[in-house]
């Protein structure tokens, strides 16, 4: 029988086993020990049957080397000796495991492997298993793994603890986590094998390594889940190491606070922390805001024995937090204990504690930090100097904000819109026409497009300090970029109309005309109204007539406002502009007008009944004030114009629409009064006219007398009204607000003629007047006048 033996190395010569040492098998020389040089044992009394073959042992060329009886088994499966030739020789160890992994090395996996392994001509043991895994190349689990799975079904296996973390750090090496689940089940049953929780002490090791090695690979529900069933089962082993693998995995996850629920059942577990902990917990903490646990955190690794002193990447979060948090005085704290305890620090340090300062409006402590950070050799970075030129320019010092925007420029930042627009805003906002001007014009040669907040701002404080021309400019360039600028011209426009500069807002307007921006109907009444108070009528009316062709309505106000303008003037030639103009607005307050100083051939109609069918068209829900407003300046116009008559129907007509329903008080026989405060001097002249013919009225002919009677003028009315009763030598006392009289003594005033003259037709003239005192004078001349004197009934009566 020959043999070769195939698979080994054949740089050397082939082996004869333990009869020529320098032949031996190199893998089985490589494992043996010195139990392989024992003395040579007699061969027993009971041998078995000799072999009759011989094995010859053949070199690389084919030579023989030696022949003779070859190794068989004293006892095959039961005992680990070997018959070699006529002696009883032992299998040493290293030569059983070097089998083992020769076998697991050939066949991987499958029946074929079980066939050989279960055919040994040793018997295996849980020892010898771990020599030979230990042996297996560590590049490939799978012999590993399926010798393990062999030796499992065997009745003599172990489970242990060293086995199962050398399996899974082969099967971690070579990432395969599906196997180290079905491991880690594999565990988990032979840990709750004999009890009912697993046990804590046997498998601990390679239990927290399961979990471990998922961690590192990032897989986070497998690993969790992992981690959950241990702590469910009962398992309380869990070492530092486990739990930091946790808390790390699920803060690069974006999932702190389950880092912080791992962090909570560490401590609760008493699990003792460890720098690593640290380190990983107090940023955790400070960046998820639990401030006051990051500092409570940090003090206890500060107080503990042993540890060494917080990293800078601890103080940095802390800083960084705290000064985000508005806690300053912490950060200030935090800051200056770093610097203390031999650190330097970072810009990234200074940049989050400036920010913090800044925004919180500590612009000096800001300054002094950014200073010492420049000093430090730093350079501030784009963010920080924007942020500081725009606290600054915000709060008011635009110098200081200035120097930092040139030191931003030299050091080669472009500044972006955004500044560009805090600084030119907030010059503006100070009124300073020429750093403003200058910072757009950079802004503009720097290939930036200004935003719509900043046109605005230059063209407010423009408009404000009437640089028309300038204005002009800018909102050309404005039109060129894209924006659309009628709200912005328009606004100018009222700038100029609101500050009284009339005539600027003319050129505005023309300007805005030539260059085809259109405004509203708005502001061209704004202007039209600012012309009249200005005088400029014959600007007004061209102003009028675009408002009215472009279907703009002239409502009942702006038609008063015209009238009342009218009344005023003292100019026939602005009068005669005045008539124009409430001409050219098509209002039917002026179709009134004109038809109440016609004849009643015109008309056709009583002026009472012309007047009652006009303000019967007013709808009062709507234009009750401006009808108000519209009978005040009427009245006046026409106590001017000495058509008292017609003001008194006015009046009448007013009153009977109830728009100055609290004027007349009859308070029975106590007191009868009218209130003409909130009228105009024309219409409180007529009302008072009117009203006292109501009361002379009631009076004489109806014989009720009141105790007093009461005109309440207020303190602007009060001499007008006055001086026109004085005429008539009324009997009425002036106070500070209230014309006041006793009833009976304008009961003896109203027989006077001149008061019948005086109440039923208009305001007495001069000769009247002249006339009344010569009455007084010479009463035989006087003539009687029969409706002045009571009836005698009533006479009687009274």
């Amino acid at each position: 029988m020959l043999l070769r033996f195939r698979g080994l190395n054949l740089s050397q010569p082939l082996p004869l086993f333990l009869r020529h040492p320098k032949t031996l098998n190199p893998t089985l020389r490589c494992l043996s020990s010195p139990s392989s040089s024992q003395s040579q044992a007699p061969l027993p009394s009971s041998e078995p049957a000799e072999w009759t073959d011989d094995i010859v042992y053949l070199d690389e060329s084919g030579d023989v080397i030696c022949s003779g009886r070859g190794l068989r088994p004293a006892e095959p499966g039961r005992d680990a000796h070997v018959l070699d030739g006529g002696l009883l020789r032992p299998i040493p160890r290293s030569a059983a495991a070097s089998k083992l992994v020769e076998l697991a090395r050939r066949w991987r996996w499958g029946p074929d492997l079980d066939a050989h392994l279960d055919r040994l001509p040793f018997p295996a043991d849980p020892s010898l298993l771990s020599v030979a895994l230990a042996a297996l190349p560590a590049s490939d689990p799978q012999p590993a793994l399926s010798l393990f799975r062999w030796a499992r079904r065997q009745s003599w296996f172990a489970p242990s603890d060293s086995t199962y973390a050398l399996l899974l750090e082969r099967l971690f090496a070579a990432a395969d986590f599906d196997a180290i689940q079905s491991l880690f089940d594999d565990i988990l049953k032979a840990a709750t094998f004999d009890d009912a929780e697993p046990s804590s002490t046997s498998f601990s090791s390679s239990l927290n390594l399961v979990v471990q090695y998922l961690c590192q690979a990032s897989k986070l529900e497998i690993s969790f889940s992992c981690f959950k069933k241990l702590r469910d089962a009962g398992f309380r082993e869990f070492n530092t190491q486990t739990y930091n693998s946790l808390i790390t995995l699920f803060l690069c996850k974006g999932l702190p606070y389950k880092a912080f629920e791992i962090y909570e059942s560490m401590e609760s577990s008493g699990c003792s922390l460890d720098a690593s902990t640290y380190d990983l917990m107090v940023p955790a903490l400070a960046k998820s805001g639990r401030l006051d646990a990051a500092l409570r955190l940090f003090q206890e690794m500060k107080a503990k024995e042993g540890s060494s002193r917080p990293g800078l990447p601890i103080y940095a979060a802390l800083v960084d937090s705290m000064g985000k948090a508005g806690r300053l005085d912490a950060a200030v704290g935090l800051y200056q204990e770093l610097q203390s305890v031999g650190y330097r620090p970072s810009v990234t340090m200074y940049v989050s504690i400036i920010e913090s300062l800044v925004k919180a409006g500590k612009l000096d402590a800001g300054l002094k930090l950014w200073n010492e950070m420049k000093g430090a050799g730093f350079r501030p970075n784009f963010g920080l100097y924007t942020m500081m030129v725009e606290s600054h320019a915000r709060s008011g010092r635009l110098e200081m904000a200035a120097s930092i925007f040139a030191d931003m420029e030299r050091s080669g930042f472009l500044p972006t819109p955004s500044t560009y627009a805090c600084l030119i805003e907030m010059h503006t906002a100070a009124g300073q026409v020429d750093p403003a001007m200058r910072l757009y014009n950079s802004m503009t040669n720097a290939g930036l497009r200004p935003g719509l907040s900043t046109f605005t701002s230059l063209l407010s404080v423009l408009a404000n300090k009437k640089l028309l021309d300038l204005a002009a400019k800018v909102l050309l360039e404005m039109k060129a970029v894209g924006f659309a600028v009628d709200v912005n011209a328009s606004d100018v426009l009222m700038i100029y109309i609101k500050g009284g500069s009339t005539e600027l807002a003319l050129r505005w307007l023309r300007f805005m005309g030539s260059a085809g921006i259109r405004t509203n109907n708005f502001i061209i009444r704004q202007l039209f109204e600012s012309c009249m108070k200005a005088g400029l009528y014959d600007s007004a009316q061209p102003l009028l007539e675009t408002y009215v062709g472009s279907a703009a309505k002239v409502d009942l106000i702006l038609y008063t406002s015209i009238l009342a303008r009218l009344v005023r003037s003292q100019n026939e030639k602005n009068e005669r502009a005045i008539m124009d103009i409430m001409s050219s607005t098509k209002h039917r307050a002026h179709e009134f007008m004109c038809g109440l100083f016609t004849g009643p051939e015109q008309r056709k109609k009583p002026v009472l009944s012309f007047v009652r069918e006009f303000f019967q068209e007013i709808d009062y829900e709507l234009e009750e004030s401006a009808a108000r407003y519209f009978v005040n300046v009427l009245l006046n116009y026409l106590v001017l114009m000495g058509q008292m008559n017609r003001a008194r129907c006015v009046w009448k007509v007013a009153y009977e629409n109830k728009l100055f329903p609290k004027a007349i008080v009859f308070d029975q026989h106590i007191a009868w009064s009218l209130d003409v405060r909130n009228l105009s001097v024309g219409a409180a002249l007529v009302s008072v006219v009117h009203t006292l013919h109501r009361f002379r009225k009631r009076m004489l002919y109806y014989g009720v007398v009141p105790r007093r009677i009461k005109l309440v003028t207020g303190p602007t009315l009060k001499m007008v009204v006055a001086q026109m009763l004085q005429s008539v030598e009324s009997p009425f006392e002036v106070s500070k607000v209230v014309l006041r009289a006793p009833g009976d003594s304008v009961l003896e005033w109203f027989k006077k003629p001149i008061v019948q003259q005086f109440l039923l037709n208009e305001i007495p003239s001069k000769p009247d007047v002249l006339m009344h005192k010569l009455n007084v004078l010479f009463p035989s001349s006087a003539p009687e006048v029969r409706s002045l004197s009571p009836p005698k009934s009533l006479a009687m009566s009274r």
